[in-house]
């Protein structure tokens, strides 16, 4: 029997939904939730997910922002682009472009969250001045700028050489063998190669959904994408106030690339460290990352401080790294 997938995991009614059409005509699914007229976060998922991927961040946030989750192209119900051209950095960053400027009026600003392939996106098109436009902020969560399959750290430990490793971490990320129907063996592959030991089971299952749905060849295509992966001018261009999430059990994007972020950043606003936790930090701890999200929101997308005087402290230093409880 599979075990009961979490409440908080089930996406609730949209109060909307929108169909947006990229610039090479890639048609585009996003989901609206939470009060018109609130500040708006828009959520962009990672490879191999979609939009029900956000549902626990956003079951925290939706009575209190305009919640913005769009589907990547080939995932979800988003186009399947035919022609592998179209899986690119490039098209990611104007996906982004396409999605902020019917999402977000013009002249108002949002947060942007992106976990995994989603917080490259949102590096890939940090030099895109219409996206600068709208971003008031951002959250890169779980995600890199470069060198993804020399951090990997899926292949076992026993495995010494780095040639047979990075072998290993081509062959694994590239797979086009198709996932097949969600079992006790690929639950058990999931959560080791995506999640923290201690991962409930009822959230691995809903991790494991998602990411059976995606479509092998989409999977394999952003694979090739991701394995060539080099953001690091848009990271550099990323003006807005960025801060940057990751598990200390990440094994698909490790410690050591989310310390190059903030090393990259022109405006970083820290590093949290969720100890135990794995690649999926959105599904496995929600309630940090909506609270990183308010944050980010409250210092930037709230009316501009007034200079502090005698009687009134300075606003606090932005945090530099930090780690929470399990």
């Amino acid at each position: 029997m599979s075990p009961a997938i979490p409440a908080d995991c089930v996406l609730p009614t949209p109060v909307e939904e929108l169909s947006i059409r990229s610039a090479d005509g890639t048609r585009l699914h996003a989901e609206v939730h939470g009060p018109a007229g609130a500040p708006t976060v828009v959520l962009a998922h990672g490879w191999t997910c979609s939009t029900a991927f956000w549902a626990p961040v956003i079951n925290q946030l939706a009575g209190e922002y305009r919640l913005v989750a769009y589907d990547q192209r080939g995932h979800g119900r988003s186009d399947v682009p035919r022609d592998r051209a179209a899986y690119s950095t490039r098209a990611l960053a104007e996906d982004l472009e396409a999605v902020l400027a019917e999402a977000v009026p013009a002249g108002e600003r949002a947060v942007l969250a992106g976990h995994s392939m989603g917080g490259m996106t949102i590096m890939a098109a940090g030099g895109r001045a219409a996206v600068a436009a709208r971003t008031a902020a951002a959250l890169l969560v779980s995600t890199g700028a470069g060198d993804l399959v020399a951090e990997l750290r899926v292949a076992p430990d026993a495995v010494r050489s780095p040639w047979l490793r990075r072998f290993l971490h081509q062959r694994i990320l590239k797979s086009r063998l198709p996932l097949g129907p969600v079992n006790t063996v690929s639950r058990a592959v999931l959560k080791y190669a995506t999640m923290g030991p201690a991962s409930p089971a009822g959230r691995v299952e809903a991790a494991a959904r998602i990411v059976h749905a995606c479509p092998t060849a989409v999977r394999s295509h952003w694979a090739s994408v991701l394995e060539e992966l080099d953001v690091k001018d848009g990271l550099a261009a990323l003006a807005a106030p960025t801060a940057v999430v990751v598990g200390t059990d990440d094994r698909l994007t490790p410690p050591v690339l989310a310390h190059r972020l903030v090393a990259g950043l022109p405006d970083p606003q820290g590093l949290l460290l969720l100890p135990g936790v794995g690649h999926m930090a959105p599904l496995e701890r929600p309630a940090e990352i909506a609270a990183e999200l308010r944050r980010l929101a409250a210092a930037h997308l709230a009316a501009p401080a007034r200079p502090a005087t005698s009687a009134e402290p300075a606003a606090p230093a932005v945090p530099a790294e930090r780690s929470t409880a399990a």
